[in-house]
């Protein structure tokens, strides 16, 4: 599904790299299933400096424009909320429909990263809060 899709067409995103992300062993992966298939699947990152990374959310083209990919987000946030009290992801600047999506999800623009993956476009990382850390500790 990322292979043969926007936005991994434009980041230049083989089978191979692909399939290789799907099977990172630090990764979770969490699939939808369909009929014929799965239909969507999201790979969080519950490790590192940004804990709580929604590293990819992907919806078969066919399934796409049916609040499937804002279901999925709102599950991995809720499993993201449950250890961290933030939740991070990024967005293509070339896809400005994923990013008024998570705007209007209540994800923040934290930072661009210009150049990261394809010259002359950013990767734009967006945060969502329930609040600092220091917090989020002392309730746990």
């Amino acid at each position: 599904m990322m292979s043969a899709s926007e936005p991994w067409l434009t980041l230049g995103r083989s089978f191979e790299k692909s399939l290789e992300i799907v099977r990172h062993p630090a990764k979770e992966v969490w699939v939808v299933p369909g009929t014929d298939g799965p239909c969507a699947f999201v790979i969080l990152d519950m490790h590192g400096a940004f804990t709580g990374y929604v590293q990819t959310i992907c919806v078969r083209p066919d399934e796409r424009g049916r609040g499937l990919g804002t279901r999925l987000l709102g599950w991995a946030e809720a499993r993201i909320f449950r250890e961290s009290p933030n939740v991070f992801l990024c967005v293509s600047s070339f896809n400005p429909g994923a990013l008024r999506l998570y705007e209007r999800l209540g994800y923040a623009v934290v930072g661009t990263l210009d150049d990261y993956i394809v010259r002359g476009h950013a990767e734009v990382l967006m945060r969502k809060t329930r609040g600092p850390w220091r917090e989020f500790a002392t309730r746990s």
